[in-house]
């Protein structure tokens, strides 16, 4: 899903086809899809086209049973994903260096990516997410939020009011992931997970995945381990890596990290 605040092939919108070409080799057998549409003069006309088309993507990746593993330049790809997935209930896995927890009336910047965890629980953007045939919100307390440091004021408000477990950096490293994370995902009231993974979660001093990209972030290794146990523990349907820049990419390091993180959900789907 190569678009980037509606536009195609532009900043983290570029990211997909450089994961697509340098990881071809690890995902064997599996069918490339990309998503395109025709652009509309306004930001949310055309990436709520984009996330129709990904639904259907999805629901026909799920039909053949195939496992639905997004490439997407934003995180509001989300909507689509588990639009296709059309499946009640699902619970979501969240990682990210953001709370995309942001409403069109407290967002500071108006970055619609900013607002995606948001839109998956039906809170804003409702008309729109009811356009993409399939999608269900998703209760709060099936919801995980792992790594998630830059908040902006209303937003972090909004999400300590919330059913939303929380597991921060430190939690994590000090705890390690199995324990870390052992009561957020028992107290999960699905089985199945859709795993979200922004790179930027990951440390800057690790890759410098974006221009969202901070301080406070969790190392490749972790990243790589957490999702093991959350594969462990649930049936992860579906996955998404998105908002990788290359431009934003000098030494390479985001892209191998994205790649380990391919090979890593391709092995889960190999022996799940």
């Amino acid at each position: 899903m190569p678009y980037d605040s509606g536009r195609k092939n532009v900043g983290m919108g570029m990211g997909p086809a450089h994961l697509v070409i340098h990881g071809r080799g690890l995902l064997g057998k599996a069918a490339v899809s990309q998503i395109e549409v025709e652009e509309l003069p306004f930001e949310p006309g055309t990436t709520f086209r984009v996330l129709r088309a990904l639904s259907e993507e999805v629901g026909s990746a799920v039909r053949r049973g195939c496992f639905p593993l997004v490439l997407a330049g934003g995180c509001i790809s989300c909507v689509g994903t588990l639009a296709g997935l059309d499946a009640k209930p699902v619970a979501v896995v969240w990682m990210d260096a953001h709370g995309d927890f942001n409403t069109p009336e407290t967002t500071l910047s108006g970055f619609l990516g900013g607002m995606a965890l948001d839109a998956t629980k039906g809170r804003c953007w409702k008309n729109l997410t009811s356009s993409v045939a399939g999608f269900h919100p998703v209760c709060e307390n099936n919801v995980v939020l792992i790594g998630a440091r830059d908040l902006d004021p209303e937003e972090r408000e909004l999400l300590e009011g919330s059913a939303i477990s929380r597991i921060q950096t430190a939690t994590l490293r000090e705890r390690g992931a199995e324990k870390a994370l052992a009561h957020a995902l028992d107290g999960l009231q699905a089985d199945q997970i859709y795993l979200h993974i922004d790179l930027d979660v990951l440390d800057r001093s690790e890759a410098n995945v974006n221009r969202f990209s901070s301080a406070g972030g969790l190392t490749v290794a972790e990243l790589l381990q957490t999702v093991r146990v959350i594969a462990a523990a649930r049936s992860v349907v579906a996955a998404a890596i998105t908002a990788y820049d290359p431009s934003y990419d000098k030494d390479g390091r985001a892209l191998r990290a994205g790649i380990e993180l391919i090979k890593e959900l391709s092995s889960i789907v190999q022996t799940s």
